[in-house]
């Protein structure tokens, strides 16, 4: 009898966007602007989605999930719908891309729930944030008030936040988004994030994967099937006794971009005697939030791995080289 390989963790897969492939974009651009960029990045894109079949694979399972639960594409998902998701993602990149640079077109942006964070961070009072793999989350730094610079620190697992943040520098100086690359989260990190949220700023963590070293995770379930989710922001906030949000940027089909938060949680407590229902209670409402904002944009969540497969408790994977 044989034994199922067990699935990839999401971190050994590795990165596929280079900063070699963003000054190409950029350079395309302030040449010729946003169609002709895409005449760049749809054939890469297309490329890409020929020679991953793991990708197109987990695609399909993801739209098949989506639609059995919610019915958000209409229609049974095929092939064409893994295609455009695919193209979803190179306007996505083309969207951080400009975002970033302080280009992009806010004048439709849409946004909802934003006005309970803006007013606590005029007053001063930091936050934490819960999003995910979903649309663009440069752009909620580039919806910040006019006067009111958000200051962001995105947590993330890439190997190459140094450089990227150096791009950034580079496409906007004064853009206040920092890329912080964490494989896990100690107490010198924790001290330099509760430092960030006590001075007023913004620390946003993903909370759709699970983490790259063995971490505390609560299996729930999630368009109709359970999946591993993290825990690690839910615990920083606690420990920060500052409001949690959800919060997510994603264009729905044929309504543009919407913004939305959602406050979770103005404490989150963690109580001693029953800290692992609290922990579950406070991923289920975040699981909630994710579900409602992914019926609206399909096509706007970009895990392209199999999701449904991530190990249990950050359990280290044979095949994970971090």
């Amino acid at each position: 009898m044989s034994t199922a390989t067990p699935a990839r963790h999401w971190a050994a897969i590795g990165e596929s966007t280079s900063v070699a492939g963003i000054w190409t974009l950029w350079a395309v651009y302030r040449l010729f602007g946003r169609a002709p960029m895409r005449l760049v990045l749809y054939p890469v894109v297309a490329w890409y989605w020929a020679t991953r079949r793991a990708a197109r694979h987990a695609s399909l399972d993801y739209l098949r999930r989506i639609e059995l639960a919610h019915g958000a594409l209409g229609h049974a998902p095929g092939w064409r719908d893994t295609l455009r998701h695919f193209f979803s993602f190179a306007e996505t990149l083309l969207d951080k891309l400009l975002a970033v640079s302080g280009r992009a077109g806010l004048s439709g942006v849409r946004s909802e729930g934003r006005g309970e964070i803006a007013a606590a961070l005029a007053r001063g009072d930091g936050a934490l944030v819960v999003t995910a793999h979903v649309g663009c989350l440069e752009m909620c730094q580039a919806l910040a008030d006019h006067g009111q610079r958000w200051r962001l620190t995105v947590l993330v697992h890439t190997r190459h936040a140094q450089r990227f943040n150096a791009v950034l520098r580079r496409l906007n100086p004064r853009q206040r988004i920092e890329l912080l690359q964490v494989t896990e989260v100690d107490a010198a990190t924790a001290t330099t994030l509760q430092q960030r949220i006590a001075a007023g700023g913004v620390v946003a963590i993903v909370g759709d994967r699970v983490p790259v070293r063995q971490s505390k995770t609560v299996s729930l379930s999630f368009l109709g099937r359970e999946a591993e989710f993290p825990v690690g922001a839910y615990v920083l906030a606690a420990l920060f006794k500052c409001p949690l949000y959800f919060m997510g940027c994603v264009r729905e089909p044929g309504r543009g971009h919407v913004q939305v938060f959602e406050l979770l949680a103005a404490r989150v407590e963690l109580p001693r005697g029953d800290r692992e229902q609290a922990m579950r209670y406070y991923a289920a409402r975040y699981v909630a939030a994710l579900e409602r904002l992914l019926r609206r944009a399909p096509l706007e969540w970009f895990n392209f791995f199999d999701f449904w497969a991530q190990p249990a408790n950050g359990a280290p994977h044979r095949n994970d080289r971090q």
